[in-house]
């Protein structure tokens, strides 16, 4: 366990560095008035972490200090922790087991560059390593790249692969391998997508087929709808969410590239404005870099 939360802290080193690092130096030895609230606010708007949840989480401090009659800015540390957790728990996600329904597909959706074709990867290393079945379906078939990359990930990590020529139908590849996947008794699939703008009509129309026909190939099975964010987005991660959820639903978000994000605090605005919750975080560049999202051991890991 402290190897995992270790590795967190590490990968968000550049967000508390250029963001949160600053609200230490910022309260020490002072007297907490609205002065002081005020420039923990601009810090906080200046992480991302949103006006809703910057708003909600300086009245908190504020409404506690008061009752509790704390006057020094080197108390405001715990406060602002305990309110991160509590804004981040609100919305944590359960796990991806807990729906007895077999196959569990998960479609691994996002704009360009977002990291899916990774995240694919070590989602299959992270379940393969606990004893379960897995399976990926390479439904990029406009980049054989991705193909390629995908079926190396599935070979180091000993699992099972469906893929279909160059500019096959995706949707066809993704409904074959929903039916190869309960026919064996797989216990995972995991559907690579081709990335799109979230601005693409026809595009975001064709991610809506696919989940409709692995639907229809098995519709007891559990199939969740996940979201790439890239963790150096920022704010414009929200306008993702909000697309794709219409298009396709939006059963949690996975978060990468924390480890090069200075703008990690989007994961608090994500959670406070909208109702998918993070369900994992990508911690660094290897296959074992990816983690369960544990809102208190983030919420730690930025504030301690």
């Amino acid at each position: 366990m402290f190897s995992r939360f270790k590795k967190l802290k590490d990968s968000l080193l550049q967000t508390k560095k250029s963001i949160f690092g600053k609200l230490a130096p910022l309260v020490g030895a002072r007297k907490l008035d609205e002065q002081l609230l005020e420039e923990i606010e601009e810090t906080l708007l200046g992480a991302d972490i949103g006006v809703d949840a910057t708003m909600q989480t300086i009245d908190a401090v504020r409404k506690k200090a008061q009752r509790e009659n704390l006057t020094q800015g080197d108390q405001v540390m715990t406060l602002l922790r305990d309110e991160l957790r509590e804004i981040l728990t609100k919305s944590k996600a359960t796990s991806i087991w807990d729906s007895p329904s077999r196959p569990i597909i998960l479609l691994i959706v996002g704009v360009n560059g977002a990291g899916k074709t990774t995240t694919i990867g070590k989602l299959a290393r992270l379940y393969s390593a606990q004893g379960h079945s897995v399976m990926i379906a390479a439904c990029d078939t406009f980049r054989a790249a991705a193909v390629e990359q995908l079926e190396t990930w599935a070979t180091r990590s000993g699992v099972d692969f469906v893929k279909a020529g160059d500019g096959a139908d995706p949707a066809s590849v993704a409904y074959d391998a929903a039916v190869s996947a309960t026919s064996k008794g797989t216990e995972l699939l995991l559907v690579d997508t081709a990335g799109r703008l979230h601005t693409k009509t026809h595009l975001m129309q064709e991610l809506g087929k696919i989940r409709r026909v692995v639907e229809k190939a098995n519709p007891q099975a559990t199939v969740l709808s996940l979201l790439v964010i890239d963790g150096t987005t920022g704010q414009n991660a929200i306008s993702q969410v909000k697309v794709f959820t219409e298009t396709v639903g939006c059963d949690g978000l996975i978060v990468t590239k924390l480890d090069s994000a200075a703008k990690g605090g989007v994961i608090v605005a994500i959670t406070k404005e909208l109702s998918a919750p993070v369900r994992f975080v990508g911690v660094g560049e290897g296959i074992d870099d990816i983690q369960e999202f544990d809102p208190v051991a983030y919420a730690d890991a930025l504030l301690e």
